[in-house]
């Protein structure tokens, strides 16, 4: 392709819809989304509900909900995981949810629904504790409840430790996807992902993963970008292409937050202690623990990756981000933490608590639960709308005058507690990161938005980096920024 035939500009209005690689996803932290994409086009607006005319008027076409059977009860203690802490919240129960909270979940979520794609998404915690009877059961519930026009997808985040034949045979049977948390090579991995002794789990791991490729189950790599791999993202995304085959790749930012008082314990990891303090990990304090991502270090570790695959991965490797920032150009946002608002990506606990999210799975945050209102209700409530407007709504000057705005939206609230450059509190701590990455992408996103639009595959994206490659010699810098030639960097 001659790069002189294609233009960088874009149209300012583009307002048609497009059909893009399928994005598929298992993630907690708003960090997942549905694998089919352009539901735009809502279904018949009734609902089996009878809905008071509030309720019926804000309740959304679809919501995204993710679900904690066994709580955040788990049999590995990774030092950044903060929902271990959560324990804190039922002290005295068992993280363990019953069948008639299971029924009353399955029902109501698929009464909620107005397209046809539902997802039934688990998470913990770690789901494999409760067995895999449990997920038969909800399978048959799902059946049981769905209406004719709905298909199921289901969606399954583990740490892999505890898969094996019935697991992965159940998995194929019911078409999962498997979000396998790995961080990397055995090195990174092992530096935070540990088991309840203080050792690393990345071999226990990798003989799950060999299961779910055994019975050829779809999955999906998450990877934290964390402290031990901020350095590394060339490096962790051929791992996961070269060594595990893997075709879909979330990275996912660690920032923990913690005051002056709490960052001390903090940075020893959230599980508890005998004798020791026990902190509930909640959305406070302008601090982040050692372990937590730099927000510099985080964007280059994105375009670190990214330079590689847009030279020989488009259209054949699937990294959420990359593909959330190109549907972007054609105004959908299938990604709350860059949607312009959020409050569909609720969290529901073990006993059917309800929460906002699944990053505030904490009291101020609770809406309510099952047993007692309709989930329906609770997302359509004003309570929750607010929520999801305050992320629109409180971003800092600097956000709202950004040039990538229409691409980050200020990122998720969660992470919005330093100072903008103005001195406005609430802007995002990653911001630096997120700007550097989703300003360096925009010509070849550009190019890529134009080639959909013309009918093209986005992977011809990659003729046109070589001839500007050709073009820059291997002796210039590399086009990533490191400041390194571009034949020892992403020329290799």
């Amino acid at each position: 392709m001659d790069k002189q035939n294609i233009t960088l500009s874009l149209p300012k209005d583009i307002l048609f819809k497009v059909k893009l690689p399928p994005v598929r996803s298992s993630l907690p932290d708003c960090s997942t989304w549905p694998s089919q994409l352009c539901y735009n086009r809502l279904m018949n607006t009734s609902t089996i509900l009878s809905l008071d005319s509030v309720t019926a008027e804000h309740t959304p076409p679809r919501f995204h909900l993710l679900t904690k059977p066994s709580g955040s009860t788990c049999n590995l203690d990774c030092t950044y995981c903060f929902f271990l802490s959560k324990e804190a919240l039922y002290p005295n129960a068992e993280s363990r949810m019953s069948e008639a909270t299971l029924e009353a979940y399955i029902k109501q979520l698929l009464e909620s629904q107005r397209t046809p794609a539902v997802t039934v998404a688990w998470q913990g915690g770690e789901p494999t504790l409760m067995g895999v009877d449990f997920y038969r059961k909800s399978v048959e519930f799902a059946e049981k409840y769905r209406r004719p026009d709905q298909e199921i997808e289901y969606t399954f985040q583990t740490n892999g430790v505890l898969l094996d034949d019935e697991w992965c045979e159940f998995f194929k049977e019911n078409n999962f996807l498997v979000g396998l948390s790995v961080d990397g090579t055995e090195e990174m991995h092992d530096t935070y992902r540990l088991n309840k002794g203080g050792e690393g789990t990345f071999k226990q791991v990798m003989r799950g993963y060999s299961f779910l490729r055994k019975h050829e189950v779809e999955f999906n790599i998450l990877c934290t970008v964390n402290a031990a791999n901020q350095d590394h993202g060339r490096k962790v995304y051929r791992f996961f292409r070269d060594e595990l085959e893997a075709q879909w790749m979330q990275f996912i930012p660690i920032v923990e937050r913690a005051t002056p008082e709490t960052l001390p314990i903090a940075n020893l990891g959230w599980s508890e202690r005998p004798g020791g303090e026990r902190l509930l990990y909640t959305q406070q304090g302008d601090l982040v623990t050692e372990r937590s991502v730099g927000g510099e270090q985080y964007g280059r570790f994105l375009v670190d990756i990214y330079e590689e695959w847009l030279r020989h991965d488009v259209g054949e490797r699937y990294v959420q981000l990359f593909d959330v920032t190109l549907h972007a150009y054609f105004g959908e946002h299938m990604l709350c933490i860059h949607a312009p608002t959020c409050g569909y990506g609720p969290a529901l606990e073990h006993n059917g608590d309800f929460y906002s999210c699944d990053h505030y799975v904490e009291p101020d945050y609770l809406l309510g639960n099952i047993h007692e209102t309709h989930m329906l209700q609770m997302v359509a409530s004003q309570e929750q709308r607010t929520f999801g407007d305050n992320k629109r709504d409180l971003l800092t000057q600097q956000c709202q005058a950004c040039e990538v705005r229409m691409l980050c939206n200020g990122g998720c609230p969660k992470d919005r507690f330093v100072l903008s450059r103005d001195g406005q509190p609430g802007h995002n701590y990653l911001c630096h990161g997120l700007f550097f990455f989703f300003d360096h992408v925009r010509p070849s996103m550009a190019v890529m938005a134009q080639l959909v639009q013309s009918g093209q595959p986005a992977s011809r994206v990659m003729e046109w980096v070589a001839a500007q490659d050709k073009e820059r010699g291997r002796n210039e810098p590399c086009s990533c920024g490191s400041g390194r030639k571009f034949k020892v960097c992403h020329g290799r």
